[in-house]
């Protein structure tokens, strides 16, 4: 039996806003170095590659000393396009995930299809929990725009409910840990899977 190929990908990203370089291995042990200058946004990063199973490193520079908008948006950029990049051409994959996290008083539910079509549907989340600033650097508006961008350039379709929760730490956390679950089921090569997992013959 041949060995399946490495499921990793590079990428580069650097503009007037930010540097970013990332690395992954879709086959990984949840190991991250992340570094991107906005340590809210490094804990959930952490956070998803233990959880996704996925070993990554993250080293990300940018104008935090505007917004931590820049950069944190094009991080999820460039993780999106590393996620597409390094699950080649799909086939044997599991395809679809689902998972229902809680952390503490929060409780988050994410459902992922590697459907090659771009969507999110987030839902939940309590009024004015965009307005919070969570670790000094990171507003709740950030954990959507970062499920946008990450689902938009991977080809993901992607569903996030928050089910309950109060604390904004809780609630993001929750959050990146049900979709961490859930992508690392649907990345998952499945031995009964022949192929590439759809009628239309691609994802």
């Amino acid at each position: 039996m041949s060995t399946p190929a490495p499921r990793t990908a590079s990428v580069r990203r650097a503009t007037s806003e930010s540097t970013i370089e990332l690395d992954l291995d879709l086959d990984g042990t949840g190991q991250s170095t992340i570094e991107t200058t906005v340590p809210f946004f490094d804990h959930l990063l952490t956070a998803f590659a233990k959880h996704s199973l996925i070993d990554l490193t993250v080293r990300a520079t940018g104008d935090t000393h505007i917004d931590a908008h820049h950069t944190v948006e094009d991080t999820a950029i460039v993780l999106g396009q590393a996620i597409r990049q390094a699950l080649g051409d799909k086939a044997g994959i599991s395809r679809y995930g689902d998972a229902l996290v809680p952390l503490d008083e929060a409780l988050a539910q994410a459902v992922v299809d590697i459907s090659g079509r771009p969507y999110l549907v987030h839902s939940g989340e309590p009024e004015g929990y965009e307005f919070h600033l969570i670790g000094g650097h990171f507003t709740g508006s950030l954990v959507r725009h970062t499920f946008e961008a990450i689902a938009f350039h991977a080809g993901l379709t992607v569903h996030v409910t928050l089910v309950a929760g109060r604390d904004p730490h809780h609630i993001a956390e929750a959050e990146y840990k049900a979709f961490a679950r859930a992508f690392r089921q649907a990345k998952s090569l499945d031995p009964l899977v022949q192929g590439i997992p759809s009628t239309k013959g691609a994802l």
